[in-house]
């Protein structure tokens, strides 16, 4: 049961003025929401143009910087498809980093989705299975009933917030039904980010803030930057102990 701190993700420059989006600038950041009690880290690597990629001059210096500023702090990162827009430069880029991040989180709804999950593990790197819809359980339970993931991150984008407990109910009683005991991360998006804060609390489950999945406190203000939303969700966690 941790926070994870995703610190900024697809979101462009203009989305808040903290928004860290080079190796240097993600270090700082990452060592604060450390400090701020942050177990682990996400992170989307940029390039030199400013835009994700997942190639190795653009992942390796931004592994290498958080692992100095944040030593012995599990290091993840995205993997979406969005980001080469191409499954063969996906899979040419995971092979050739130097410096592996801990894990790498794989939607279930991409197609590539099983290829890219094993070309991780070749790499050592674990696999956090992002499911965002019924579908992306049931898939994940046909690969390899799940066994095989370090966790499952359930992360909703629903933002009306029935709609968005019925999709994260719906995948966990896919999960429930197919026996699959893996440790588990629950996050929603914008709207929805506290409620599922506090629905993880309950649960006693892992969950995920920053400034990828929206930049707001608990009470609707903006936040200062992810260290802020960190300690927020670390507040939420400790009230519910």
């Amino acid at each position: 049961m941790i926070v994870q701190t995703c610190i900024n993700g697809a979101r462009r420059a203009d989305f808040h003025p903290q928004l860290p989006l080079d190796p240097e600038a993600m270090a700082r950041d990452g060592a604060a929401c450390v400090a701020a009690g942050a177990a682990e880290l996400h992170i989307h690597a940029r390039g030199t143009n400013g835009r994700e990629s997942l190639a190795p001059e653009a992942m390796d210096p931004t592994v290498l910087a958080l692992r100095r500023a944040c030593p012995g702090t599990l290091i993840g990162v995205s993997t979406g498809a969005w980001i080469e827009n191409d499954e063969e430069r996906t899979l040419v880029a995971i092979a050739g980093w130097r410096k592996l991040p801990d894990y790498a989180s794989v939607n279930l709804s991409e197609p590539a989705a099983p290829l890219v999950m094993e070309s991780l593990r070749q790499r050592g790197i674990g696999v956090e299975a992002g499911l965002a819809s019924i579908a992306d359980a049931e898939r994940l339970v046909g690969l390899d009933h799940g066994g095989r993931v370090l966790r499952i991150l359930i992360e909703i984008s629903e933002q009306t917030l029935d709609e968005a407990f019925a999709v994260s109910a719906g995948i966990e009683a896919v999960l429930e039904r197919a026996g699959i005991r893996r440790a588990m991360l629950l996050h929603g998006s914008d709207a929805t980010v506290w409620p599922f804060v506090q629905r993880a609390a309950e649960r006693h489950w892992s969950t995920r803030v920053g400034l990828e999945d929206g930049g707001a406190l608990p009470d609707g203000t903006t936040a200062s930057g992810n260290a802020a939303l960190t300690a927020a969700a670390v507040a939420i966690f400790r009230a519910g102990r």
